[in-house]
């Protein structure tokens, strides 16, 4: 029985020495534990700060770049611009070398092929061919000619800029420095339409009739006939629009011209209404074309030296019959003619 209290006896010590060995184990793993979570976690802690701070560097690197991308855009555009205002330069600069080329060009043509036409005319006084002009002479003409077509080129850039005074001076140098000839025909002619714009009609019906009798087989003769049959027509004065429509139809020079066509389908016009006139159909009473005012027009031009009288005062338009008052009539419209 003792042997057997001592074996229960040893076997119960040995049981609580177990016991204590492993609350011991127990403890130091328990403290083990929590030092690797305490050093995990610190090193997730610095982990996460680094993170935090890489990211802020980044987010800033982020921006820097975003900053230098709109900046680099900007400068992208005003080089665009520039580059484009230069382009646009350039253009202008080139088309302003080529019609200084085309200008030079055209001088020296016409100091050659004018002289040429020169040298090749005789003069004639009395029914007597005379001397030839000498080189001196024929460099001079052909000199002012090319001095007038600059003017007269200028004068026209006045007028469709709406400077029409300045346009009407430079033509008139021009026409008062030639006198005859195709270019002295077109100055007198844009003089006119210098006047028209300035509502100056009856100084601009005097230039027309002055060109249609002193240039009647020139080029601008129907175009200026047309302008009068248009500024008769705007005044209602319907009787002296028919006498200057019906002689540019029997005008043999006008027949394949714009002005023929337009000038037969006015008269058409004017005429189908006289005939419904006289049948006592009602028609539109004509309403004059009213003009604002306009400023003081420069004074008309001479006439040329070699003519006795002023061409005006050969009775075109005054022979014209006054319209009739009893049953007025609407004029046809105007249809320009090509300037």
């Amino acid at each position: 029985m003792k042997k057997i209290a001592l074996g229960i006896v040893s076997i119960a010590f040995a049981l609580v020495g177990c016991s204590k060995i492993t609350v011991v184990r127990t403890e130091e793993m328990r403290n083990v534990g929590t030092d690797v979570q305490v050093a995990v976690l610190s090193n997730l802690d610095s982990a996460v700060h680094r993170l935090k701070s890489d990211n802020k560097a980044l987010r800033k690197r982020v921006d820097s770049l975003r900053t230098e991308l709109e900046a680099s855009a900007l400068v992208q555009k005003r080089m665009m611009a520039e580059l484009t205002t230069l382009a646009r330069r350039m253009g202008d600069e080139s088309e302003r070398n080529d019609s200084r080329q085309e200008e030079i060009i055209y001088r020296l043509d016409m100091l050659l092929g004018k002289s040429d036409k020169i040298l090749a005319k005789k003069v004639v006084v009395s029914g007597a061919p005379q001397a030839p002009m000498s080189l001196d002479s024929l460099e001079r003409e052909a000199e002012k000619l090319v001095e007038a077509e600059a003017t007269f080129n200028t004068a026209r850039s006045d007028y469709h800029s709406g400077e029409y005074k300045l346009a009407f001076k430079g033509f008139k140098q021009v026409y008062e420095q030639m006198k005859s000839g195709e270019l002295a025909e077109n100055s007198l002619y844009w003089m006119g339409l210098c006047l028209i714009e300035v509502n100056q009609l009856d100084k601009a019906k005097k230039i027309f009739g002055n060109l249609s009798e002193t240039f009647p087989d020139g080029a601008k003769a129907c175009p200026s006939i047309f302008k009068l049959a248009n500024l008769y027509g705007e005044e209602c004065d319907i009787q002296s629009q028919k006498q200057f429509l019906q002689k540019i139809l029997s005008k043999k020079s006008c027949e394949k011209t714009v002005e023929f066509e337009q000038s037969a389908e006015i008269l058409q016009e004017i005429l189908e209404k006289e005939e419904k006139l006289a049948a006592g159909e009602q028609v539109e009473a004509c309403v004059p074309v009213t003009h604002e005012p306009a400023p003081a027009a420069p004074a008309a031009p001479a006439a040329p030296a070699n003519e006795a009288a002023p061409a005006a005062e050969k009775a075109a338009p005054a022979a014209a019959p006054a319209p009739e008052k009893a049953a007025p009539e609407k004029a046809a419209p105007a249809k320009p003619a090509k300037k």
